[in-house]
């Protein structure tokens, strides 16, 4: 039985890539870019702190969990999209048992 078309499963697996990288990008820019320039970034303050010191401690982090909830935001987004759904889903796995 053929679950998706593949070209429509092509679509969706490239546009989810295309936002797993940018979500990387960001990531990579959080984690690494502030490290990298801490001497130029330090001039700037975030809450009485220097900005490099600010990303290090929480920044980040908060950074991250903010990306988590885009990501399941942008993630349902696009599975509704593509007509991807809870009712749909268990559609496809009825019938299917998992032999161990």
């Amino acid at each position: 039985m053929k679950k998706m078309d593949r070209k429509l499963a092509n679509r969706y697996f490239k546009e989810r890539t295309r936002y797993m990288i940018i979500y990387f990008v960001v990531w990579f820019i959080v984690s690494y870019g502030v490290v990298l320039f801490a001497e130029p970034l330090s001039g700037f303050t975030l809450n009485g702190y220097p900005f490099h010191y600010f990303m290090g401690a929480q920044g980040a982090i908060v950074t991250f969990i903010i990306l988590l909830f885009i990501n399941a935001s942008v993630s349902d987004a696009i599975d509704k999209k593509y007509g991807i759904t809870d009712s749909s889903d268990k559609r496809l796995r009825r019938g299917k048992v998992i032999n161990n």
